[in-house]
Formats: C-alpha cells, sequence, structure tokens
C-alpha cells in the first residue's frame, strides 16, 4: 500500500466512479441527469430526468452494459424544450432484446452535455461474450470501477481516505464542499495523481471554510473524464470499511416491489453478500438515502436474494418521492419510489 501526505490549504479526496448512473462534466450550475422509471422488457424504457439544458437536441443511445452506450445504437432524437424535468419514452432495438441489462445514453448533438444510466431488461437474458485482451494495449489498471472509502478523519482538520481500483497516472483535482453539493465547483484542495493506481491511502486538511461542518462533501475530478464524489462526517474516528468473505463478487441492487402510500414499502434485493449488516435509511427525493432516517435494520442471511417490507417514517409521510438506501459499512444500494399506493 502507498500512503501520500497532501497539504494544499484544504481538505478531503473521495472518488467513487458510480457503477448505476453518470453525468456529463461541462461548464454549467448543473449536471444532466435521469432515472429509469419504467421498463416493459423487450419493448420500451421510459427515463425521468433532471436538471436538463433547456431547448437543446438529443440523440439517445443504447448499447451493452457496460459500455455507458457510447456508440451504441441511436433509437430515437428529441429536444429538450423548458428544459428541468421531464418524462420521455424509447423503444428497446431488437438487437438488444434478451439482454439482461442494457445501458442508455441521452448525448447532446449541438451542445456538449450528456447523461447515462442502465436499465434491467430481462433478469433471466444474455449477457454479453468476454472479450478476450487486446494483448498490444497496455493494461490501465482500470477493469473495474475505481471507489474509495473513508478512513478517518481528525474534526476539523483532516480526512485520510482509501481507493479502490483506482485507474493509472490519471491527473485529479481534489474538491470539496457543502453536504448535498458532490463536491461540485467546490474548493480546490489538491492536485493528485494516481501513480500506479489501485490501492493507496491520501490524507488533506479541511479547509478553513468547512472546518465547523457536521458533514462535508468531497470531490474528485479527473483527465479523461473521471469523476467521482462521497462525503463524510465531520467527526474525530475511523471506520475501515471490511469487505465481505472473498467468494462475494458484484455489487448487491434492489428493485421496488410494491408501496403503500404514506404506509410502507416492499422491495426485492438481489445479489446479497451472506450474512451482512445493512442499515435501511430514506430520505428525500434525489439525496439517494445518504443520512436519512434509519427504519430498520436487515442481516442478509445465506445472501442472494430476499423480500422485505419497510414502514415509511412519519417525517416523509406526504412526500410524492421518497429515497431508499441499504447501507453497509462496506456495499450499499439505493432506489426510490413514487409514494403511491401501487405494485
Amino acid at each position: 500500500m502507498k500512503k501520500h501526505r497532501l497539504v494544499i490549504q484544504a481538505a478531503a479526496l473521495v472518488l467513487v466512479l458510480s457503477l448505476f448512473l453518470g453525468v456529463g462534466r461541462v461548464q454549467a450550475d448543473t449536471y444532466p441527469t435521469f432515472s429509469i422509471t419504467a421498463v416493459e422488457k423487450d419493448v420500451s424504457v421510459t427515463i425521468l430526468t433532471k436538471d436538463f439544458p433547456a431547448n437543446k437536441n438529443f440523440k439517445v443511445l443504447m448499447g451493452e452494459i457496460g459500455t455507458r452506450a457510447e456508440g451504441g445504437i441511436e433509437v430515437a432524437t428529441f429536444n429538450s424544450g423548458e428544459g428541468g424535468a421531464f418524462t420521455a419514452t424509447f423503444n428497446i432495438p431488437a438487437a438488444l432484446k434478451g439482454h439482461a441489462q442494457i445501458a442508455i445514453r441521452a448525448q447532446g448533438t449541438d451542445n456538449p452535455y450528456f447523461a447515462y444510466n442502465w436499465f434491467w431488461n430481462d433478469p433471466s437474458g444474455t449477457w454479453p461474450e468476454p472479450v478476450e485482451p487486446d494483448e498490444e494495449t497496455p493494461d490501465c489498471g482500470c477493469g473495474n470501477i475505481p471507489t474509495f472509502s473513508i478512513a478517518s478523519v481528525v474534526k476539523g482538520e483532516d480526512v485520510t481516505i482509501h481507493t479502490y481500483n483506482f485507474p493509472k497516472n490519471v491527473e485529479f483535482t481534489v474538491l470539496m464542499g457543502k453536504m448535498w453539493t458532490r463536491g461540485i465547483k467546490g474548493i480546490e484542495v489538491a492536485k493528485l495523481n494516481s501513480g500506479e493506481g489501485g490501492s493507496f491511502e491520501a490524507t488533506f486538511d479541511i479547509p478553513a471554510e468547512l472546518a465547523a461542518d457536521e458533514r462535508v462533501s468531497i470531490r474528485l475530478e479527473g483527465i479523461g473524464g473521471y469523476f467521482a464524489y462521497n462525503w463524510f462526517w465531520n467527526n474525530t474516528g475511523s471506520e475501515p470499511p471490511v469487505p465481505p468473505a472473498d467468494e462475494y463478487s458484484g455489487y448487491p441492487y434492489f428493485f421496488i416491489e410494491s408501496v403503500v402510500k404514506d404506509s410502507k414499502v416492499t422491495i426485492k434485493a438481489y445479489n446479497l453478500p451472506a450474512d451482512y449488516e445493512f442499515k435501511v435509511l430514506m430520505g428525500k427525493m434525489w439525496t439517494r438515502g445518504i443520512g436519512g432516517i434509519e427504519v430498520a435494520t436487515l442481516n442478509s442471511g445465506e445472501g442472494g436474494t430476499l423480500t422485505a417490507t419497510y414502514n415509511i417514517p412519519s417525517d416523509l409521510v406526504g412526500l410524492q418521492r421518497i429515497s431508499i438506501r441499504l447501507q453497509g459499512n462496506y456495499y450499499y444500494a439505493y432506489n426510490w419510489f413514487w409514494n403511491n399506493t401501487a405494485n
């Protein structure tokens, strides 16, 4: 393990390249994103946008999972009109029917904006064929998604992070900001070269402007389009993540099975590690449940698939949409639901 000490008038590093959602880095106050609201197997997918720029043209691409739909099949074009939030439905192309998961992308044609996501089409469907590595192509060390965890914090002074699956030799700018900002346009606190990549630790001073904040967002933006963000409690302590047993692989995720308005929600979780403890958190929409209200704890038992029902806390009763999160010491998963009675 390598350890760097960077002291640059400010704060924390965190790198998490989101598994589920990507957004374009452009010079703007907000980033366009979209979530998946409905899927009709092998027929169509419906998305809900957020923070789209007004009156811009986009093409919609779909492709193999893991590709972010870059160079994918063009299935539609649209104009964002007044921008902001709106829904749109797109047909799944014949070449991707029967696939288990599909990547989808909105790519600006007269602007630099883009956003991408993915969705389950058919859980029992097919997966992409493995691709043999090209011996002439050097190993970038980034075959897996780069992530990080918070290793320790000294309140108001510094934070130490631990990275996983870092890409090699990438220059990053470290930013820090208020909670919920994702570090976007935050205080620049450091420059970092990832060197040999993989796993290493880095410690950063917390800037004076944020030293008294209860929670702090941290972000890393790299050359070549890499970016990631996280947050930490500004309290002295250390809770290194403990991964599940070596035989576990992949990531846990869950879907919404049913909702009873203002009362309860039932989820169905997949690919859970065995005998793993999660906190079940709920919060306002767009928070991803981070720092939400703890409504229950969950032990995954034998792992794999399970169904569970949780009460909606009184503080969230009446909200139109609610975020829900399973938060473990190492793994997590999140989703959201319409607070209306439905299956």
